[in-house]
């Protein structure tokens, strides 16, 4: 647990950094509201593994390099497990609400790497569908720290992002699981 908070601070001390260097390449420019931007990601999927996932987010393109910002995390999965037959077994349900910031390096205008700590509460339940009495899930806080790249192309009056992901902590209750992952946001 103590690698996993030195792993989340380091994440957070990055974006930070980032953050002001950007600001000393621009200090002779002040607070630009044009440079700010509004997005995050909305996916959904729904099944035997319902996924929700709505996560809006506020940034600021500190130059052409470098952008950063934060938001919060609303998450909801569940996951329904069947026997050979099709049955329903038990059905897993997890939810998540935190903040995350991050920070983006664009190498070229359209593409970038991004880091993106994030520190979530997460709860849940197991439902069993053979009258067994549900399980509650006790409360907990979860570190993320989402690592990827993408591309922001320009569509309309912002720009649609598509990125692949890593969680690097890998927390069993993270709600990105262990495996990469792509995510699709729109920022304007």
């Amino acid at each position: 647990m103590k690698n996993l908070r030195k792993l989340f601070f380091l994440g957070i001390v990055l974006a930070i950094g980032f953050s002001a260097k950007a600001q000393k390449e621009e200090k002779e420019s002040k607070f630009d509201k044009s440079r700010l931007f509004f997005g995050g990601n909305l996916g959904l999927s729904f099944g035997d593994q319902t996924f929700i996932n709505i996560s809006p987010q506020v940034g600021y393109q500190f130059s052409q390099y470098l952008a950063a910002g934060g938001g919060i995390n609303f998450i909801s999965s569940s996951f329904t497990f069947r026997d050979f037959n099709g049955n329903k077994v038990y059905k897993d349900t997890y939810s998540y609400a935190g903040l995350n910031i991050f920070a983006r390096v664009f190498p070229l205008p359209f593409l970038f790497a991004q880091v993106q700590p994030e520190y979530n509460y997460s709860w849940g339940k197991t439902k069993f569908f053979n009258g067994q009495q549900e399980i509650k899930l006790d409360g907990a806080f979860v570190p993320v720290f989402l690592v990827g790249a993408g591309a922001a192309i320009p569509a309309g009056r912002g720009r649609m992002i598509a990125m692949m992901q890593y969680d690097l902590i890998g927390n069993v209750r993270s709600p990105y699981g262990r495996n990469i992952f792509f995510s699709f946001g729109y920022n304007f």
